[in-house]
Protein backbone atom coordinates (compact mmCIF):
# COMPACT_ATOMS: atom_id res chain seq x y z
CA UNK A 1 0.00 0.00 0.00
CA UNK A 2 1.30 3.44 -0.88
CA UNK A 3 0.17 6.94 0.09
CA UNK A 4 -2.38 7.14 -2.75
CA UNK A 5 -3.92 3.83 -1.69
CA UNK A 6 -4.11 5.08 1.89
CA UNK A 7 -5.81 8.32 0.79
CA UNK A 8 -8.34 6.25 -1.19
CA UNK A 9 -9.01 4.05 1.86
CA UNK A 10 -9.62 7.13 4.02
CA UNK A 11 -11.88 8.59 1.31
CA UNK A 12 -13.92 5.37 1.33
CA UNK A 13 -14.89 6.22 4.92
CA UNK A 14 -16.87 9.23 3.67
CA UNK A 15 -14.37 12.06 3.13
CA UNK A 16 -13.45 13.58 -0.20
CA UNK A 17 -10.06 12.61 -1.63
CA UNK A 18 -8.80 16.17 -1.12
CA UNK A 19 -9.88 16.16 2.54
CA UNK A 20 -8.47 12.66 2.98
CA UNK A 21 -5.09 13.77 1.63
CA UNK A 22 -5.08 16.83 3.92
CA UNK A 23 -5.97 14.67 6.94
CA UNK A 24 -3.27 12.11 6.14
CA UNK A 25 -0.65 14.80 5.52
CA UNK A 26 -1.56 16.50 8.81
CA UNK A 27 -1.32 13.21 10.72
CA UNK A 28 2.04 12.29 9.15
CA UNK A 29 3.42 15.78 9.80
CA UNK A 30 2.30 15.63 13.44
CA UNK A 31 3.96 12.22 13.89
CA UNK A 32 7.14 13.46 12.19
CA UNK A 33 7.24 16.62 14.32
CA UNK A 34 6.81 14.61 17.51
CA UNK A 35 9.62 12.23 16.54
CA UNK A 36 11.91 15.16 15.64
CA UNK A 37 11.30 16.45 19.19
CA UNK A 38 12.28 12.99 20.56
CA UNK A 39 8.71 12.35 21.73
CA UNK A 40 7.17 8.90 21.62
CA UNK A 41 4.04 8.48 19.47
CA UNK A 42 1.67 5.80 20.78
CA UNK A 43 -1.42 4.87 18.76
CA UNK A 44 -3.53 2.53 20.88
CA UNK A 45 -4.28 -0.71 19.08
CA UNK A 46 -1.78 0.08 16.31
CA UNK A 47 1.67 0.59 17.79
CA UNK A 48 4.34 2.94 19.09
CA UNK A 49 6.94 4.98 17.23
CA UNK A 50 10.03 6.01 19.20
CA UNK A 51 13.44 7.53 18.50
CA UNK A 52 16.45 5.63 19.86
CA UNK A 53 20.16 6.32 19.74
CA UNK A 54 22.33 3.79 17.92
CA UNK A 55 25.86 3.99 19.38
CA UNK A 56 29.03 4.44 17.33
CA UNK A 57 30.71 1.17 16.40
CA UNK A 58 33.50 -0.38 14.37
CA UNK A 59 32.70 -1.86 10.99
CA UNK A 60 34.57 -3.36 8.08
CA UNK A 61 34.52 -2.08 4.51
CA UNK A 62 33.69 -5.25 2.55
CA UNK A 63 35.57 -4.10 -0.56
CA UNK A 64 38.88 -3.27 1.13
CA UNK A 65 38.53 -5.18 4.44
CA UNK A 66 39.62 -1.94 6.11
CA UNK A 67 38.20 -1.12 9.55
CA UNK A 68 35.96 1.94 9.58
CA UNK A 69 34.24 3.90 12.33
CA UNK A 70 30.45 3.99 11.96
CA UNK A 71 29.16 7.12 13.73
CA UNK A 72 26.33 7.19 16.25
CA UNK A 73 22.92 8.13 14.90
CA UNK A 74 19.28 8.34 15.84
CA UNK A 75 16.89 5.78 14.37
CA UNK A 76 13.11 5.43 14.44
CA UNK A 77 11.77 2.20 15.87
CA UNK A 78 8.21 0.88 15.59
CA UNK A 79 6.71 -1.63 17.98
CA UNK A 80 3.39 -3.09 16.87
CA UNK A 81 0.55 -2.99 19.36
CA UNK A 82 -1.11 -6.18 20.58
CA UNK A 83 -4.19 -5.76 18.39
CA UNK A 84 -2.15 -5.20 15.22
CA UNK A 85 0.21 -8.07 16.03
CA UNK A 86 -2.74 -10.39 16.62
CA UNK A 87 -4.46 -9.30 13.39
CA UNK A 88 -1.33 -10.04 11.35
CA UNK A 89 -0.87 -13.57 12.73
Amino acid sequence: MNKTDLVNAIAAAGLSKADSKKALDAALNAIGDALKANDKVALLGFGTFAVTERPARQGINPATKEKIEIPAKKVIKFKAGAELAEAVK
